[in-house]
């Protein structure tokens, strides 16, 4: 039952409750001897563990589970527990249609078996109880142990037919207690005592069988032939009795992964390598290897007689002159008959259509004269006369059976549904009030924003080059703009130099060994840091290496301090401070989280470091769902972290915003299909914590390739590459999609992206590939431009992904609805239109927007790519 009234604060005691509950009805199915379903076990028991590691990782936001990023995580574990609960309800289908009939066919059998054994055991005491009427008068030594024997005998019969009513009656029962409630020796003496009792009875009884024949003074003939069957027959019910009891030991100590022949050729295999045994052995294997080559050289030398006789046989001439002139051969009817009856058993698909059956019947000859024989083993009949044709008409019948028994035996692969998973970037309820009260975007920022579009349209590559021979992993221009970075896996890092926006090769930095990973800028652009597998190394503009600074631990990621006097590499769950000559100015560990980038605050007081946490606070580990990561909140001055929140996508990246009008805002970049997010740092009672802002959607489901960045002169923009050659770019403020280029316009994949920030117009951006190419995008020269209003009537602002169709545009998320974008637009048209907009900063700005000679047409349904 759900309670709608629960406490947020109660999710990690629900998921707790859960965990014990699946546990209690997992245990209830394997109540059932009779089958064990391993995939319920597993499916159940990987949901368990991922509730437990669950509810333990919750208890670590105590106090937090109302505040809206905690509670888009809760949402998207509750997609998690579906993906578990559908496996379960598949593994539960398959136990139905087949665990349960085979647990009422075990039972039925069971029952069956029990019922047989009493009848069988009644019946053996019957003959007991006859055969003491013959044996009980005898007053030898031998007669003594005669009736002893058989009294036994039928002690132990009326033993195993009342326990084998007894535990028919147990099995039936209603009320008997599941199996694990039971004790043992109770378990013991209803299951398995009856056919004990039965077998020593047996034993007992044919042993007193065979001292009878002597103490009844029977023949020698008689008494030495009824010892030894009886002691045969007895050897064989030990035997079976034996390897029935290894088969059940077998099964409870491996739990039913091993068969009994399967530890059996162990047990063989380890006996052989003992020191002794394997010398015997390695002689008999050569001796048998020597007789293998004394047959087969026997064999050589028969297989040669015969040749030589066959073709003394042939050299005299008569079946090969039969055979060269065209004699016929003779075929008896009884060789007829029987291939008659052989070719009339053939299926109309070997022999064709073009192949009838022949009947034989009507060119037979009179019974006992022999039937005419071509050369190459044909009929000669005058109702065959395309003998060979039809020959071959079987070999291609036979041919086309092949390929027809191919195309079947490869069946297509269906292929099933996935789910598709939902990024932590859901706008929950409380989110769309906070959202909702927040005044809409001012005309400035529409202003803003309408300008941009023409100018990110216009940018188009305009130079591609093969820096590397390898993937391009990182770029990165200086902040002054006129040197651009770039890493690779072959080892080398280059510096371009960047002037009217076309680069030229200026440095090559060659590394003895190590991928290069990352390279970084300082914040005055003198110094370059090149990332390896364990060390980083600090060169100058001019490519000279000052210092190889050597780290004890692989380096996930680096980034200067503000000031440019330090840096810090992210090596493990640890985060080190560094000066330029390699010396530890400070460590600062994040606990279980395994980082994988920082970015520090221009205060120098915090850092921001993401990452997935290495284990629970109570050292558990997912059983299946993925691990939970985080977005922490480190503070430098206490040297503790200060908040930390909850997400579920792979995070890789995050970023500071140089500057915006919202505050200290941060990128955050995660893997795969997960779209960039926004964070805006925030004080929250002297405690600083992140809190979402946007989430950048795509045009269409992307790849995304390497981090996300800010780009334009102010950080207004944000950027981001996809593996298949996509460019998407935001605007920061409303989360709009400004510009999308298309992975088929590019004509090939992209592994990184870097932005200029010093070239405003016109814009300028660097990618790089997988073959090593690097391309420079930005605005071609043109000789003739013409002017053209950007806002026009015929085609209204609206917030879409790209300049297609009104039916196609999607949307992101951010504070303002489509709604009242469109209508804030269309308040700035009109201001626009009688001159009488509102004031701002640029009061006096021309309010028209270029377009290239070969785009006029296409001001107005540019404008319709913002969304």
């Amino acid at each position: 039952m759900v309670d709608s009234n629960m406490d947020l604060e109660e999710f990690p005691n629900q998921f707790e409750a859960l965990a014990k509950e699946v546990t209690t009805f997992v245990n209830c199915l394997n109540e059932f001897p009779e089958f064990t379903d391993e995939a319920v076990n597993a499916s159940i028991s990987s949901f368990e563990g991922d509730l437990k590691y669950w509810a333990n990782c919750l208890n670590n936001y105590r106090g937090q589970l109302r505040y809206p990023a905690v509670q888009r995580y809760v949402q998207d574990l509750a997609l998690e527990m579906g993906e578990h609960i559908d496996s379960i309800t598949s593994t539960l289908s398959m136990f139905i249609e087949v665990g349960v009939p085979t647990i009422r066919f075990a039972q039925k059998h069971g029952a069956t078996n029990l019922l047989n054994l009493s009848t069988v055991a009644t019946f053996f005491s019957a003959v007991t109880a006859t055969t003491l009427q013959f044996s009980f008068e005898l007053e030898n030594t031998t007669g003594d142990a005669v009736n002893s024997f058989w009294f036994l005998s039928l002690v132990f019969s009326i033993a195993a037919a009342v326990n084998s009513l007894l535990g028919l009656t147990w099995k039936q029962a209603m009320y008997r207690s599941p199996g694990h409630r039971v004790p043992w020796w109770v378990l013991i003496w209803i299951k398995r005592s009856p056919l004990i009792f039965l077998v020593l009875s047996v034993a007992c009884f044919s042993i007193g069988l065979c001292l009878f024949t002597y103490a009844s003074g029977q023949s020698r003939v008689t008494s030495t032939i009824t010892t030894v069957f009886t002691v045969f027959t007895s050897f064989g019910l030990a035997a079976v009795s034996a390897w029935f009891a290894s088969e059940r030991w077998a099964f409870t100590h491996h739990r039913g992964k091993k068969w009994l022949g399967d530890i059996l050729v162990e047990v063989n295999e380890k006996f052989l390598q003992l020191p002794g045994i394997s010398s015997i052995t390695h002689g008999l294997r050569l001796s048998s290897e020597w007789a293998s080559m004394r047959v087969a050289s026997a064999g050589t030398k028969l297989r040669r007689v015969k040749s030589i006789t066959k073709s003394i046989i042939s050299s005299d001439g008569e079946k090969a002159s039969d055979v060269e002139n065209g004699i016929a051969m003779t075929l008896s009817p009884d060789d007829m008959n029987v291939s008659s009856l052989a070719l009339g058993r053939r299926r109309p698909s070997e022999t064709g259509p073009a192949s009838a059956l022949v009947d034989y019947s009507t060119v037979a000859p009179a019974s006992g004269s022999p039937i005419p024989m071509s050369p190459n083993g044909s009929l000669n009949s005058p109702t065959s006369p395309t003998s060979l044709s039809t020959g071959r008409q079987l070999w291609r019948n036979a041919f086309r059976t092949v390929k027809m028994s191919t195309a079947i035996s490869n069946p297509m692969v269906t292929r099933s549904p996935r789910r598709q998973r939902t990024t932590s970037s859901s706008l929950i309820p409380t989110d769309r009030k906070r959202i909702m009260a927040e005044p809409p975007v001012k005309a400035i920022v529409r202003s803003r924003v309408a300008k941009l579009v023409p100018k990110l349209k216009c940018l188009e590559p305009t130079q591609d080059m093969a820096a590397h021979q390898a993937l391009v992993r990182h770029l990165q221009f200086s902040p002054d703009g006129k040197l651009l970075a770039t890493s690779s896996w072959d080892r080398t890092s280059v510096i371009f130099r960047v002037q009217n926006s076309v680069i030229t090769h200026h440095r090559t930095l060659a590394h003895a060994k190590g991928f290069v990973g990352q390279v970084a800028w300082s914040p005055t652009g003198h110094l370059l840091l090149t990332k390896l597998n364990r060390a980083v190394k600090v060169w100058t503009q001019d490519g000279v290496c000052q210092r190889t600074i050597e780290r004890p631990a692989y380096v996930e990621s680096i980034t200067w301090f503000p000031g440019g006097e330090a840096f810090l590499s992210v090596e493990g769950s640890n985060v080190t401070k560094l000066d330029l000559k390699g010396k530890v100015l400070g460590t600062y560990g994040f606990g279980s989280m395994k980082l994988q980038d920082v970015a520090v605050t221009p205060d120098c007081t915090r850092l921001l470091g993401v990452g997935p946490l290495l284990e629970s606070p109570g050292g558990l580990r997912p059983s299946k769902s993925r691990a939970e990561k985080r977005l922490t909140v480190y503070n430098l001055d206490r040297k503790e972290i200060e908040h930390a929140t909850p997400v579920l996508n792979d995070v890789k990246d995050i970023t500071l915003a140089r500057s915006s009008r919202a505050g200290l805002v941060a990128l955050v970049s995660y893997e795969n299909k997960a779209p960039p997010q926004l964070w805006k740092l925030e004080m929250v009672k002297d405690v600083a914590r992140l809190t979402l802002r946007h989430t950048y959607m795509p045009k269409t489901q992307v790849d995304f390739a390497g981090p996300s960045y800010f780009g334009g002169k102010n950080d207004e923009l944000v950027l981001c590459a996809g593996k298949a050659g996509d460019i998407h770019i935001w605007d920061q403020e409303s989360g709009a999609l400004l510009h999308h280029v298309r992975a088929q316009d590019l004509g090939g994949d992209l592994t990184c992206i870097a932005w200029n920030h010093a070239e405003d117009n016109p814009f300028m951006f660097a990618t790089g590939s997988h073959d090593g190419a690097l391309r420079i995008w930005t605005k071609l020269e043109r000789q003739s431009e013409t002017h053209s209003s950007v806002l026009d009537d015929q085609h209204p602002f609206t917030r879409s992904s790209s300049p297609s169709e009104m039916e196609d545009m999607q949307h992101t998320d951010s504070p303002l609805t489509q709604q009242e974008f469109e209508s804030s637009f269309a308040n700035s048209r009109e201001s626009l239109d009688t001159g009488t907009g509102p004031s701002t900063t640029s009061g006096n700005r021309e309010r028209v927007v270029a377009f290239a000679t070969t785009h006029p047409l296409n001001a107005a349904a540019d404008l319709e790519g913002l969304s």
